[in-house]
């Protein structure tokens, strides 16, 4: 399978399907919106030979690392990884329209970050392309006691944030771009840090444009992390907090935990600094894996992408 960054892949999301199947949920239920689920995924399935590429590399290499399936994975594990995918895609529609049966979901360790939102300590929030994080933010909105500021790439999740935009339009997402992070955009973070917020960014994807990144050990093999999160919170010297979500149960469970109550990179060890950054967050990020092997929604070469860049994006 030939390396591309996974900006360049496009959007999975077919918009207007998803659309189509939030209504037939929303009119029919659960079942009859899997019933016409499985036959689309398993379509999509079958003509993506990169899809199945991706997803079934990362199941070998977690179970060999991990044994977190319990067994050998088969085609079979693959496509229940695709449809996993696909009803957390419909869990955060739900999650953002106010219709999630939100005693569904627990939580663990939050009471650390909730007592610093409280007191007026911001920090940085490193996340991962894993359940649904929806759940987390709309919970965080409902209870107003985190203000949470998501950066993303929004040039390839523009259609599916706007779609999310439709489903409530009272909801502030504060959503931020973060293609080419400037000087301005690091002032903008560090007023709403010092403001006792949060800025929140995802760990398991490198960046767009042209920056650092470090190689870590990642289920046994070595990926490439970006080193992102850990350089904004070193600028902004605040604490720096793993999010993750992972089915659970009939459920979600949001796991927050601290990675470091300060991010310090030496000089003339800074890449040995961010590398053992980038480790710990890995490890952490294998431990919830561990719990539910199929909430890793990252479908492409994902250790592959040392090496590539994103082109730089057309008009």
């Amino acid at each position: 399978m030939k390396s591309r960054h996974w900006a360049e892949m496009g959007e999975t999301t077919f918009v207007a399907g998803i659309w189509l199947l939030y209504w037939i949920h929303r009119l029919l239920g659960r079942w009859p919106f899997r019933a016409c689920l499985y036959p689309v995924v398993l379509v999509n399935w079958l003509r993506r030979p990169a899809l199945r590429q991706a997803s079934r590399e990362y199941l070998e290499r977690m179970q060999a690392a991990t044994g977190g399936l319990g067994r050998k994975p088969r085609w079979r594990d693959s496509v229940r990884h695709v449809l996993m995918f696909a009803e957390t895609m419909l869990d955060k529609l739900l999650a953002v329209s106010g219709r999630y049966r939100f005693e569904r979901v627990r939580t663990e360790g939050r009471e650390e970050l909730y007592e610093a939102a409280k007191s007026g300590r911001g920090g940085v929030i490193v996340t991962a392309h894993m359940g649904c994080l929806e759940l987390c933010r709309t919970m965080a909105e409902r209870r107003g006691e985190v203000k949470l500021n998501i950066l993303v790439h929004t040039l390839h999740a523009e259609q599916f944030n706007r779609l999310l935009k439709r489903l409530n339009p009272e909801n502030d997402f504060r959503l931020m771009e973060v293609t080419d992070m400037g000087p301005a955009t690091a002032v903008a973070l560090n007023e709403r840090v010092e403001a006792g917020e949060f800025v929140v960014i995802a760990g398991d994807r490198i960046p767009v444009n042209s920056s650092q990144t470090v190689s870590v050990d990642f289920l046994g093999h070595p990926a490439p992390f970006p080193v992102g999160p850990y350089v904004l919170a070193a600028l902004l010297k605040c604490p720096l907090y793993l999010l993750g979500c992972i089915h659970e149960g009939d459920g979600y469970t949001i796991h927050f935990e601290r990675l470091f109550e300060r991010v310090v990179l030496p000089r003339g060890k800074r890449e040995a600094a961010l590398t053992d950054c980038a480790r710990h967050y890995a490890a952490r990020v294998t431990a919830l894996l561990q719990r539910a092997p199929y909430d890793w929604f990252n479908f492409f070469p994902f250790w592959d992408q040392v090496h590539v860049s994103a082109k730089p994006p057309t008009v």
